[in-house]
């Protein structure tokens, strides 16, 4: 094959970019969510909102309750009753990201405009790049600080610390925590599948073998043919999604409102850190 049919069945690298908010090491707001925030504002709902900037509902609440676990404070908060039947407006944090991302991604967009003028010739390294740029599919996404590691023959215990109430442990082997650098006072991610987590109901009096098993409420239900969606609201505002069957729904009763536990295994839990 000639260099000129290479050329032209393999399109040219082409470089682009977004902002994204770094606080030391938590990566939590993008183009699109800072969209939406500003679609909230000036909607006065997530249902508007979401439908605005082309988002379904679902994807709209999945990234406000990211927003607002990621950022350690609520971006959003949700308004009960009223001649709308309620609605949602921002916090004093939103308004000033909202303000603060606006002067950048002008001064973002400069940059771009300069850096897409240097001839780079070396595309495979873009696309290096561009791999290693992966996103999870795990639904539950928590930001903490290791406090404590407990060493195993095999696998280690990690503790992470979301804030003073909440702590979740993970079990990850002995060569995962070298290989991530973890140790006290570090920052890192935790990554849970919806699948992974059941509910548990206050009152219960069940003995389970599970690490975690946090209180708090039902927050949303989201119900589909065969499983449904039930998100459990902490008290500190995180919020953990779990994947349940419908008939387990209907059997515990389950509403909004409700206490509840999200419960799952240590070794449920993935960690991964931003450097």
């Amino acid at each position: 094959m000639s260099e000129q049919n290479k050329d032209q069945e393999t399109p040219p690298v082409e470089l682009a970019g977004s902002i994204w908010f770094r606080s030391g090491q938590q990566n939590w707001g993008n183009q699109k969510r800072m969209a939406l925030l500003a679609a909230i504002d000036s909607e006065g709902s997530i249902t508007a909102a979401a439908k605005k900037i082309g988002l379904s509902y679902k994807a709209a609440w999945d990234a406000v309750e990211t927003m607002n676990n990621l950022a350690g404070e609520p971006l959003v908060q949700r308004i009960t009753g009223g001649q709308r039947g309620g609605g949602a407006n921002l916090t004093a944090r939103a308004h000033e990201l909202i303000r603060v991302y606006a002067l950048l991604h002008a001064e973002h967009e400069r940059f771009m405009a300069r850096l897409a003028t240097i001839n780079d010739q070396a595309s495979h390294n873009l696309e290096v790049i561009q791999h290693m740029m992966i996103d999870t599919s795990a639904r539950n996404k928590l930001i903490g600080t290791v406090v404590a590691i407990t060493p195993g023959a095999v696998n280690d215990e990690v503790t992470l610390e979301l804030n003073r109430e909440t702590h979740i442990v993970a079990s990850i082997t002995s060569e995962s925590t070298q290989s991530l650098g973890l140790e006290p006072g570090k920052r890192a991610l935790a990554f849970i599948k919806a699948s992974s987590v059941l509910v548990g109901q206050a009152g219960d009096n069940m003995r389970l073998s599970a690490r975690n098993q946090l209180p708090g409420k039902v927050s949303r239900i989201t119900e589909g043919a065969v499983n449904s969606e039930v998100c459990i609201e902490l008290p500190t505002g995180h919020v953990i999604a779990a994947i349940i069957s419908r008939e387990s729904q209907a059997s515990m009763g389950l509403e909004t409102g409700q206490k509840a536990y999200a419960i799952f295994k240590a070794s449920s839990v993935m960690l991964g850190v931003m450097d």
